[in-house]
């Protein structure tokens, strides 16, 4: 029972070629929980650093392929608000790697349409990595083929906090009525307001867990879990993840109809 348990979760050996994914339903929102660059790294014996280099081949890759399939939005989990716990070295490499990856990939994400915007507080990113976030978000503001999100100093927890702060705040200047508020008010409060909720959220490295990432947003999404390590994440995994999704059914709470 439990080799049969452990399988469901090994998605490698069905090979699934594009041509199968069909158009309905096609995820329209994709969320990734990229896991494991550091264990990645260590199991080859280089540092931690060499990992998440290796894991932004892979998000390139993922954006690349999602943009090919056309999915709409792509929301990534790069940094949390958890992360700051982690060695300086390693802090300073994944600010850096950050900071390189918008400077290299920015004039191609322009070409390909793709919009990029940050979800988290940024605000207490070093000055380099928030200019270039800045200035990437304007220069691909108009861009409609991929929304590219990226979260970054993200915590779901403190998302619904500042929410409520900010709701609280309205209520005081009468700017809303407490009776008032419900579902899509309190939606309109979030960092992601405005954007559809994950239709599929998808995280590596065999973890099986949401570690603080879109609670909100993720009451009704579909799971998907691997045991592959975030740097080997291939588009055919992506396949995998999207067949695996169009074989669901979704009924929200209902009943199938």
């Amino acid at each position: 029972m439990l080799k049969v348990l452990k399988n469901l979760f090994k998605h490698t050996s069905i090979k699934i070629d594009k041509a199968e994914l069909t158009r309905d339903p096609l995820p329209d929102h994709i969320a990734i929980i990229m896991d494991g660059n550091g264990r990645w790294a260590s199991r080859r014996g280089l540092p931690r650093a060499a990992g998440h280099r290796a894991g932004v081949e892979s998000l390139k890759r993922a954006v690349k392929t999602c943009a090919e399939l056309g999915v709409s939005y792509l929301t990534v989990y790069a940094f949390s608000t958890e992360n700051w716990k982690r060695p300086q070295e390693e802090i300073n490499a994944l600010m850096e790697l950050l900071v390189e990856y918008i400077e290299k990939e920015l004039h191609v994400l322009k070409q390909n349409n793709v919009r990029i915007k940050t979800i988290g507080d940024i605000t207490e990113l070093p000055t380099k990595a928030l200019s270039r976030i800045k200035k990437a978000e304007q220069e691909t503001a108009d861009n409609k083929q991929l929304y590219l999100q990226i979260a970054l100093n993200y915590g779901g927890r403190k998302e619904l906090i500042e929410a409520v702060k900010k709701i609280s705040a309205d209520v005081l200047n009468k700017k809303i009525q407490t009776e008032k508020i419900e579902e899509k008010i309190f939606i309109s409060y979030l960092y992601t307001a405005g954007i559809p909720d994950p239709d599929l959220l998808i995280r590596t490295a065999g973890e099986k867990r949401l570690s603080n990432f879109l609670l909100w947003q993720s009451a009704y999404t579909e799971f998907w879990f691997t045991d592959v390590f975030w740097p080997d994440f291939t588009a055919q995994h992506l396949y995998q993840a999207i067949n695996d999704y169009q074989h669901r059914q979704r009924r929200f709470g209902g009943l199938k109809k």
